[in-house]
This record gives C-alpha cells, sequence and structure tokens, in this order.
C-alpha cells in the first residue's frame, strides 16, 4: 500500500521528514529564533507549506535556500532528499 502525497504539511514536519533538520523539536526552536523563512517571510512552526514554496534556513550564520518538491508524511533516510532542490 503506498501512502499518500500530501498536498500541505506542516513546516516543522516537513524540516523533520526531510532530514534538514534532526528533530521536530530542533525545527520548532529555529523557526521561534527567528531563523527559518518560507517564501521570504518569517515562519512559525505550524505554517503550512506546499510544493513549489522556497525555505530559507540560517544556521551557524550560514543561510541555505530550498524549494520544496515533494511533501510525503514520511520518507525513508536514503530518500529524503528528494523532497527538496537546494537553490
Amino acid at each position: 500500500m503506498e501512502k499518500k502525497i500530501a498536498e500541505t504539511m506542516r513546516l516543522d514536519k516537513f524540516l523533520k521528514t526531510s532530514r534538514l533538520l534532526k528533530r521536530r523539536s530542533v525545527a520548532n526552536e529555529a523557526c521561534r529564533a527567528d531563523k527559518v523563512d518560507v517564501n521570504g517571510r518569517p515562519a512559525k512552526p505550524a505554517c503550512s507549506v506546499k510544493i513549489g514554496d522556497i525555505i530559507s534556513l540560517t544556521l551557524g550564520g550560514v543561510k541555505q535556500n530550498f524549494k520544496i518538491l515533494l511533501l510525503k508524511p514520511a520518507f525513508k533516510k536514503d530518500d529524503a532528499s528528494t523532497m527538496y532542490a537546494q537553490i
């Protein structure tokens, strides 16, 4: 049975599922510390993201941008990087 592809997902869950951040609690802390933007705007952990959105993640003084390519509630570790593209 194949898992359903979601249309939207919470930002903190996307960051954890895509393995951009290790844990959902770390994703929540990063959002609360204004280290995560979605489409150029500061985002809260419960912000809904969709395919095509641009996430800017600032950690250790380095800002990285990612475009969401796929939303799925769960991914194997090796396949998680297919959920986004670094831009």
